[in-house]
């Protein structure tokens, strides 16, 4: 019982790529369903009177914004125990790399559904265009998620770095701080 605890302690502390990238799963996990959840909850409560386009469209967008609020505050506070780390600077910094995350999974599939669209062989197996569809987005969706979404989480996000006072500056331009009212 012991080696048991003291490996579930090295996963939930330990600060190595590994356990990292173990604890990085469970929040993409977690942040996915959430995502999900959320696309289907809006999609068939909320969106009901909408066209389906904007039906679609919105609930989509909805549910990917907050799994990615979601992993963000997972990854925080578990996954890279970055909870020193200026919040405003992680948010830039995660807003940056999801947006690339997007862009790469949307040309990454499209460009391996059309590379894997002209293997003939594939067609010979009777692979139709959604089977080839769907292998070109898991595969794009996997090599995006630990090339890209893992690697630069780890070490450029949740770790300070010589851009943070800049990315603090820029959500303080953004969105500027209340002043406060303090009696005489």
């Amino acid at each position: 019982m012991g080696k048991v605890r003291k490996l579930g302690h090295k996963i939930l502390t330990s600060d190595g790529w590994f356990y990292e990238f173990l604890r990085s799963a469970v929040s993409s996990q977690t942040a996915g369903w959430m995502d999900l959840g959320c696309r289907f909850v809006f999609y068939s409560y909320v969106f009901v009177g909408l066209s389906e386009f904007y039906r679609s469209n919105l609930s989509v967008a909805i549910g990917a914004v907050v799994g990615g609020i979601v992993n963000c505050a997972i990854n925080y506070k578990f996954t890279f125990h970055a909870s020193g780390q200026n919040i405003a600077a992680v948010a830039v910094k995660y807003i940056l790399v999801w947006a690339g995350s997007l862009l790469l999974n949307m040309y990454g599939t499209t460009f391996a559904f059309l590379a894997l669209s002209d293997w003939h062989w594939l067609r010979e197996f009777g692979l139709d265009d959604k089977l080839i569809f769907s292998g070109a987005t898991l595969l794009v969706a996997l090599i995006v998620s630990w090339a890209w979404n893992f690697v630069l989480q780890r070490n450029f996000v949740y770790r300070p770095n010589r851009f943070d006072p800049y990315f603090i500056r820029l959500v303080h331009w953004l969105v500027p701080r209340r002043k406060s009212c303090r009696r005489s």
